[in-house]
């Protein structure tokens, strides 16, 4: 396995050497300028394609895969289960990217407002065949993983059970890497530095290991400086207190701790200092987790004209739809955080369909 192209792991050899990784994305991703969308809102307007990370497919949970697939491998775990809506990337991502490490797949999911994108999602995991348990609500998940858990193991297999997202530090420290690598691309002048990054926030993962990427890079001296960080606007998709700034902050901390164990030294960063650096936009949360607005329906179709990356109308389009309104009051560049994969998802047969369970097939069949 070589890790040579993980800009992190270039930098700090020996952290490559100490966090277990499996290999998944081609890096780095690019950052390009979109000059149409730029010339529309009279400013600086860039994107980080994290939506090409994987041919197959991509977007901002394969740096989280490339972390805890690793860490489940060398803990010697058999089976990786994601958990999260029906429509959950993370999920999808899982189930089509678990094999890769050799481990088996299956996925924990729970309803959510249906919508074309989630439909796509569960339709490309029913798709890809993995074991796929249902429950009837978000609250009712703490006692299914635990559940799952045991009789995992009761039947010999040795599961690793991610909590939705791969919101943990292990998961984190992949989208750590993602901003490290945008820090290196500032500091080679393939971008200019950006003032502020636009992102979805939904389980809190990639935000919280970009706020962490970008502070681990300054204090490392790479791209920014601690007075050049950017400020990192989180476009809330999932209700507070998921969502809460501190939550992401601390969260931030503790994948910095994992990381500053793994290498010997402090990166030096308080939980305050992260904290300044993300500011939680939660006015385009709309009428709720998983329902589309207008306005983020009128940002995919903006990107999509300006060549831009594919925007899902769930979540991505309510961080596009932010990025529109702030680009003009940005005093420098902004920049764009592509987080939905761009790959085309594979559709279920027949057989696939016939095999799933009725509360499923139901679901796929909402009326559009």
């Amino acid at each position: 396995m070589h890790l040579d192209e993980v800009a992190l792991f270039r930098r700090l050899p020996a952290l490559g050497r100490a966090l277990p990784w499996v290999r998944l994305g081609g890096w780095p991703t690019p950052v390009e300028r979109l000059a149409a969308l730029s010339t529309e809102l009279g400013a600086d307007v860039w994107v980080k394609r994290e939506d090409r990370s994987n041919l197959r497919y991509g977007g901002n949970k394969v740096r989280t895969l490339e972390a805890v697939l690793g860490r489940a491998r060398a803990a010697g775990a058999t089976h990786i289960w994601a958990t999260g809506a029906y429509g959950s990337n993370h999920a999808v991502a899982t189930v089509m990217h678990a094999e890769a490490a050799g481990l088996g797949a299956g996925v924990l999911l729970f309803p959510q407002p249906a919508s074309d994108p989630a439909r796509a999602n569960l339709a490309a995991m029913i798709a890809c065949g993995p074991r796929i348990e249902r429950i009837a609500s978000v609250a009712l998940l703490p006692a299914a993983m635990s559940l799952l858990a045991r009789r995992e193991r009761a039947s010999g297999a040795v599961p690793w059970i991610m909590p939705p997202g791969g919101a943990s530090p292990e998961g984190a420290v992949g989208a750590l890497t993602a901003a490290f690598e945008l820090a290196e691309q500032v500091a080679e002048g393939s971008c200019p530095a950006p003032r502020r990054i636009v992102l979805a926030v939904g389980s809190t993962c990639t935000t919280a290991g970009v706020l962490a990427g970008l502070h681990l890079a300054a204090a490392l001296g790479v791209g920014f400086t601690r007075e050049t960080l950017p400020e990192v606007c989180a476009v809330r998709v999932t209700p507070w207190p998921v969502t809460s700034p501190w939550r992401i902050a601390n969260l931030a901390r503790r994948t910095l701790a994992l990381v500053d164990e793994a290498r010997g030294a402090s990166s030096g960063v308080s939980i305050a200092a992260l904290r300044r650096t993300v500011n939680v936009l939660g006015a385009y949360f709309g009428g709720g987790y998983g329902r589309s607005t207008a306005r983020g329906v009128r940002a995919a179709v903006r990107f999509a004209d300006s060549g831009g990356p594919p925007l899902d109308i769930v979540y991505s389009a309510k961080a596009g739809a932010a990025l529109c309104d702030l680009a003009p009051h940005t005093d420098g560049p902004i920049l764009f955080w592509a987080t939905k994969s761009s790959a085309v998802l594979p559709v279920p047969t027949a057989a696939d369909l016939a095999g799933a369970a009725p509360e499923l097939r139901a679901y796929l069949a909402t009326a559009r």
